[in-house]
């Protein structure tokens, strides 16, 4: 129940985590196992010699640390018939106990890289990128020193894009009083705040519910829906009192060699600050960032191509996808691990945005067509995900 619930608490699939219990407990010397996994809690039915028992363990609030899921996924590996117990629940103590890899400033500063990568990958300029990553690491910084105090986590992922978002915006501002022409332009904006998304309870949702583990799918859905209701209502409060433009950024002039070579970079960049965020091995941030690297870069050369959002989504989803089987096959690596931050990068956030805004400006019809733009690139990056899936030898 220990070993499940750390693992189910550092943001590991439910699938994942019920096939490494049921390993745990075959060594442990039970004859069967049955388990019932939730957001928030286990419950455990064990059999041995004939005799059932049936446990329940809450946990605490979800969190994100890939560091722990390969930690627990190679204990599990090394335990033996004979391990004594005490040694067991040891390690995991050891496991769980364990400090951060990275400092909340250090983590900040990828972050902030981060926003300032998505933001060119968007088409902002330099003003634009400078204002993203100042406001992505301070908004990073609030949301670890309001984590720290154990606040309400809607409520913090609703200050911090109050924060990212409006140090955005009065960065512009001043930028634009000393002469400096500065527009309020989407894609600079949203990727100050592109950090509050939760990537990791959506996808192990997506990968949940292609296993049929329906009630740990739902409500790590529910979670993660409910944090970007909370960014969403930050950045409506931005939004209404800063009158952000809704216009698209005229788009950067570069020969197409450089710009290739620009984009690339900005999605290692981007998917490695992201891995670190996720408190992985610098092994895996690099790995993940080169992941990152190719298939994004297959995705924006097929739109390049006037291939449509979605069908590019698709595509590289699913390189990232069978390269992530690569990845765990070869190296040990989790595929939740290496999966997200790639992930994450693609997400259309730009027409995110405007279907946020759009609403809460009464404008349903352009709403309604930016969410449907969204909803199919999301949908089809969903599906490139499920698809790799098919490839993963059982």
């Amino acid at each position: 129940m220990y070993f499940g619930a750390s693992m189910l608490r550092a943001g590991n699939t439910a699938v994942r985590t019920r096939e490494w219990m049921e390993v745990m407990a075959r060594k442990m010397g039970f004859d069967a196992v049955a388990v019932n996994l939730s957001l928030d809690c286990i419950t455990a039915s064990v059999r041995r010699s004939g005799e059932w028992i049936t446990a329940m363990r809450v946990m605490g609030p979800p969190g994100v640390n890939s560091w722990r899921i390969g930690e627990l996924e190679r204990f599990a590996r090394s335990v033996g018939p004979h391990t004594a117990l005490r040694e067991i629940a040891a390690k995991l103590t050891e496991i769980d106990s364990a400090p951060p890899m990275y400092s909340r400033t250090q983590i900040a500063v990828a972050i902030g890289l981060a926003s300032g990568s998505f933001a060119f990958l968007n088409g902002a300029g330099a003003r634009e990128i400078t204002a993203a990553v100042i406001g992505g690491g301070v908004g990073q910084l609030l949301r670890s020193w309001l984590s720290y105090r154990q606040l309400n986590q809607y409520g913090v992922a609703a200050l911090s894009a109050i924060m990212a978002s409006g140090l955005y915006v009065l960065l512009a501002a001043l930028a634009n009083s000393v002469g400096f022409k500065f527009a309020y332009y989407p894609a600079g904006f949203i990727a100050s705040v592109l950090f509050l998304v939760p990537g990791f309870p959506l996808i192990a949702a997506l990968f949940d519910l292609l296993q049929f583990q329906t009630v740990a799918a739902m409500s790590r859905l529910a979670y993660g829906v409910m944090i970007l209701l909370a960014v969403a209502f930050g950045l409506c409060i931005v939004i209404a009192v800063a009158g952000v433009d809704l216009s698209r950024q005229p788009p950067n002039e570069l020969a197409y060699p450089l710009k290739l070579l620009l984009r690339a970079t900005a999605s290692l960049i981007a998917a490695c600050a992201f891995a670190i965020s996720f408190n992985s091995t610098a092994r895996t941030a690099l790995a993940v960032g080169f992941l990152a690297l190719g298939a994004n870069s297959l995705r924006l050369v097929l739109i390049d191509m006037h291939l449509m959002l979605a069908p590019a989504a698709f595509f590289g989803a699913l390189t990232i996808g069978l390269l992530a089987v690569l990845l765990d096959q070869r190296f040990k690596v989790p595929r939740i691990a290496t999966t997200v931050a790639p992930i994450v990068i693609m997400i259309p956030g730009l027409y995110a945005f405007e279907m946020i805004v759009l609403f809460d400006h009464g404008q349903v019809l352009e709403a309604l067509q930016a969410a449907g733009l969204a909803g199919f690139a999301i949908g089809a990056l969903a599906m490139g995900l499920a698809t790799a899936r098919f490839f993963i030898p059982r």
